[in-house]
């Protein structure tokens, strides 16, 4: 019997090796489980582009490929960190791209994934930043400049970005009520990440579930299973 699996918002680099393992760590505890293997965003801290090459990519890659030589699946939708990854990468181990929204069936309930920032639709600043960064045109032009320049502007981004949340209210970098009933309409679940505020919330007898972000130094995220009956569970990983 098939397990699904939602994670989001790991945040992976080479400099938080304990993120990293604590991925390893769960791959390795689902391979075995018939996994579908759903991330939703900001798999990585910073994606440059599929291009970039290093030692715990390989690592990364290798461990991907056993995971998916065992029967399992692993899909991915862009987040706000990692747009920039394409399925340049994930033919390494087969993995799906899926678009910003995506229904999904278990059972005889439809749940609705998506990263989650489509939802904070307060903060328009970074609607109009992702609007624009986000283009097709400027993403492929983008893509064909040095790697060098991509990760100094990655770098760059990741400062101003710190820099405009300390003078942003906590409500406007939070979901949107009217855009969270839209997007949950037509559905029976939404699931998402990007908001760091792990919670199951109803709305009219329907469940927003936020996953967690992945937490370095208590070493958790709250995840997500449900199962081919469509049984939740909603815990706590430790890693």
């Amino acid at each position: 019997m098939a397990t699904y699996l939602f994670i989001s918002d790991l945040h992976l680099s080479e400099q938080h090796p304990r993120l990293v393992r604590g991925f390893f760590d769960l791959l390795e505890h689902y391979k075995n489980q018939q996994t579908q293997l759903y991330i939703l965003g900001d798999w990585f801290n910073a994606w440059i582009g599929d291009d970039q090459k290093s030692p715990w990519l390989d690592e990364m890659i290798q461990q991907l490929q056993c995971f998916q030589n065992a029967g399992n699946c692993i899909y991915f939708q862009a987040g706000n960190r990692d747009f920039a990854l394409g399925q340049q990468f994930l033919d390494h181990f087969a993995g799906v791209y899926l678009p910003d929204s995506y229904t999904l069936h278990i059972a005889d309930q439809t749940y609705r994934l998506e990263h989650g920032d489509a939802l904070c639709t307060d903060d328009i600043s970074y609607q109009r930043f992702k609007k624009v960064i986000r283009h097709p045109l400027v993403l492929s032009t983008l893509k064909k400049t040095p790697l060098s320049f991509r990760k100094k502007l990655a770098n760059g981004f990741r400062k101003k970005s710190a820099q405009s949340h300390q003078h942003k209210k906590p409500t406007i970098m939070d979901v949107n009520a009217n855009a969270t009933s839209d997007a949950i309409l037509k559905v029976d679940h939404l699931i998402h990440g990007h908001t760091h505020r792990p919670q199951i919330h109803l709305l009219e007898q329907k469940q927003r579930i936020v996953l967690g972000d992945w937490r370095e130094e208590s070493g958790e995220a709250y995840i997500l299973e449900i199962s081919e009956q469509g049984q939740q569970h909603y815990y706590k990983w430790l890693f």
